[in-house]
């Protein structure tokens, strides 16, 4: 699809520009910002792509309006869609290509207020960031044909092995900050949440594996090559699986669904046979909010993988949260030890004041 000059065009040529930075930030090991700065720029080129796109085929009808028909401005300037409603509107995403921006949207508004020292958190979700490009990639092509594909403009980034393996072992070591473990709780918690058709698929996080090629080839052939799992015959995936099966490494993910796990009414009844008093589910609500396991209900604007994951885990798949055996076993000790009483929990909650998890733990 060649476009003329106008609109579509030059909000699809500042999406493609907004691309190519992210991924020439992302490639200088010495840019300052790098995971933020490739992040950022990406979710811009995602939301002018859609909006290139919609403004090629329903014109302006991606502007929010206010309930007399004219256009909501901000700072003068006509509210377009963000990307998240340009993924709803549009609805014909793939849902492994959706979790995977839904990933970095979220992960976007946490590190917006946080510094994040180099590579603590890039080497951890590199196979989301190059998932990100690829789809971007893919979609574009889409949209608007292949002559608007990037492969062309790109280079792969070279690695310096022990460079590498020195960086992963000080970002390990950093990861222990309070501000690096709440990112990495919430990786592992938006990974764990994901069902496994999504979670291993390329459209959600590539996993690329280095392996020198020193078979005798054709000396014409391209020095990288990039497979894709879908054409691969079932013979070459059993291959394949017996190398990764060597050398990869590999976060494992346990079968069974939610193991070890409460809804609400297992932990009231453990809690009930364990003490001399009935508590109700508001009594349950006062303590999970006074000591902020999880998120409270009915705030639209508060993240609910926000969980101490020791007590409590967000299961996506039903949007409700689920409880670890040791939440049933705090709220009895703290009972027993009397240093929680359902004044206590109830007034706490009325006032919106929370209790300090850890004199409880003690």
């Amino acid at each position: 699809m060649a476009l003329r000059k106008g609109k579509t065009k030059s909000t699809l040529e500042t999406s493609i520009d907004a691309a190519l930075l992210a991924v020439e930030i992302y490639n200088k090991p010495r840019t300052p910002f790098r995971v933020e700065g490739f992040i950022t720029h990406m979710i811009i080129a995602w939301t002018r792509l859609f909006h290139a796109h919609f403004n090629n085929t329903i014109g302006n009808r991606y502007y929010y309006k206010n309930d007399n028909g004219r256009f909501k401005t901000v700072d003068g300037e006509r509210k377009s869609w963000e990307l998240k409603t340009c993924i709803s509107k549009f609805g014909k995403l793939d849902d492994s290509v959706k979790s995977n921006l839904s990933f970095f949207i979220k992960l976007r508004n946490k590190i917006e207020h946080r510094h994040i020292d180099r590579d603590e958190i890039g080497i951890m979700i590199f196979g989301e960031c190059q998932s990100l490009l690829y789809n971007y990639e893919n979609t574009l092509i889409d949209f608007f044909g292949e002559e608007y594909a990037l492969n062309e403009s790109l280079t792969f980034s070279i690695q310096f092995s022990r460079i590498r393996k020195k960086t992963q072992i000080e970002a390990s070591k950093k990861l222990l900050s309070k501000e690096i473990k709440e990112l990495k709780t919430f990786i592992d918690n938006y990974r764990t949440s994901l069902p496994d058709e999504v979670f291993n698929t390329q459209e959600y996080s590539i996993k690329l594996i280095q392996v020198p090629k020193i078979s005798n080839t054709d000396r014409s052939d391209l020095a990288i090559e990039f497979v894709n799992w879908s054409t691969v015959s079932e013979e070459d995936k059993e291959n394949y699986k017996k190398v990764t099966a060597i050398i990869k490494d590999k976060v494992l993910k346990k079968e069974a669904i939610n193991p070890g796990r409460r809804k609400p009414t297992d932990v009231i009844t453990k809690v009930n046979q364990e003490i001399g008093f009935d508590i109700t589910h508001y009594d349950h609500k006062c303590l999970y909010c006074c000591l902020r396991i999880r998120p409270g209900s009915g705030n639209d604007l508060t993240d609910p993988f926000d969980t101490n994951t020791k007590y409590c885990h967000y299961d996506e798949v039903h949007d409700d949260y689920v409880y670890q055996d040791a939440w049933a076993e705090l709220i009895i000790k703290g009972i027993k030890e009397g240093k929680l009483t359902k004044d206590l929990w109830k007034e706490k909650f009325k006032n919106s004041e929370h209790l300090n998890i850890k004199e409880i733990e003690a």
